[in-house]
């Protein structure tokens, strides 16, 4: 194991920063490239540090490194003292978002691009008039991975496969219902759990999974299996075509509470047991987050989504909620 240096030995808060890429990279090279120094520079601050510190840091793990007990221990704390000296210096800046042109990628699906992205982007062009939104679609990739590559600068949906140094904030919270034809017979026989299973469903999965949390209800309480006819990779793939099946289309409260049912000849209706609400978030990569551009990002997509939020509700919307 290293030797601890003096505790009154000096060194610079750069020092602290390579420390934190080191630990979330778990990787020389892969933190050299994001630090933009050589893999020989970043090899000689990894030897710095753990004479610092008087650990290993990284240690081998089969073929690859991982970081050790005490960095991870100390990981939240060496993020928040670096976060903590950019905020010194951004706050020294003035920041004059009518002379920028900043172009922004924001990974989330069609659901929330659909209800709030139109808003989102005439929100930021009040104060930024020449920025401009990449959305990207959802992707195998994992958000971290794109977020860490600064491949998108803002994740916005519900996944939570995230690494632990990615920040996020809740939006808001979402249940499902059932969107049917309308006059489809399921109301007329009444809604339960039986009579859900004994017509073709939709379901909507990217991945094209076919089951998910309704199917689980049904057979762990009822011992039932819904039939899925048909996986598309989009919520908006089949709602103008609902009408001429008697299929059913789960749906987000945030999506059904935006169509006009009526007049494209569509019902909906609640489920007959409870389903978990689904939380969707913001995330970022903490390199950005005392970034002042990006906190005005950040602020103005939460603002937006709650204002949104607010006037679904006023024009009918019932189970939209905020944590």
């Amino acid at each position: 194991m290293a030797k601890r240096t003096d505790s009154h030995r000096r060194y610079d808060l750069d020092l602290l920063r390579y420390l934190q890429v080191l630990v979330e990279e778990e990787s020389v090279s892969q933190a050299a490239r994001r630090l933009k120094v050589s893999d020989a520079a970043m090899s000689r601050h990894l030897a710095t540090l753990r004479t610092v510190f008087g650990d290993p840091i990284l240690v081998l793990s089969g073929r690859r490194m991982v970081a050790t007990t005490f960095a991870n221990r100390i990981r939240d704390r060496v993020q928040s003292i670096v976060r903590d000296a950019d905020a010194l210096v951004n706050d020294s800046e003035t920041l004059n978002l009518r002379h920028l042109s900043p172009r922004f990628t924001i990974r989330a699906n069609d659901l929330i691009v659909g209800a709030f992205g139109h808003a989102i982007l005439m929100a930021l062009k009040q104060d930024c008039p020449e920025c401009s939104i990449v959305f990207s679609p959802e992707a195998e990739e994992p958000a971290s991975e794109a977020l860490r590559n600064s491949q998108i600068d803002l994740y916005v949906g519900a996944t939570d496969d995230l690494r632990p140094e990615i920040m996020r904030q809740t939006l808001f919270l979402t249940s499902f219902r059932a969107m049917v034809r309308e006059g489809h017979p399921i109301f007329a026989r009444g809604i339960t759990p039986q009579t859900l299973v004994d017509y073709d469903h939709i379901s909507v999965s990217r991945k094209g999974r076919p089951y998910g949390p309704i199917d689980t209800i049904l057979k762990e309480r009822y011992g039932l299996t819904r039939p899925i006819a048909m996986v598309v990779p989009t919520y908006h793939s089949m709602i103008e075509t609902m009408r001429e099946t008697d299929m059913i289309l789960p749906l987000p409260d945030i999506v059904i509470d935006r169509l006009p049912l009526s007049q494209i000849q569509l019902e909906s209706f609640d489920f007959p047991f409870e389903l978990p609400p689904v939380t969707s978030f913001q995330a970022w990569h903490p390199r950005v987050d005392t970034d002042g551009v990006h906190r005005w990002l950040r602020d103005t997509v939460f603002q937006v989504i709650r204002r949104e939020l607010v006037r679904f509700r006023g024009e009918g919307g019932a189970a939209l909620r905020t944590p």
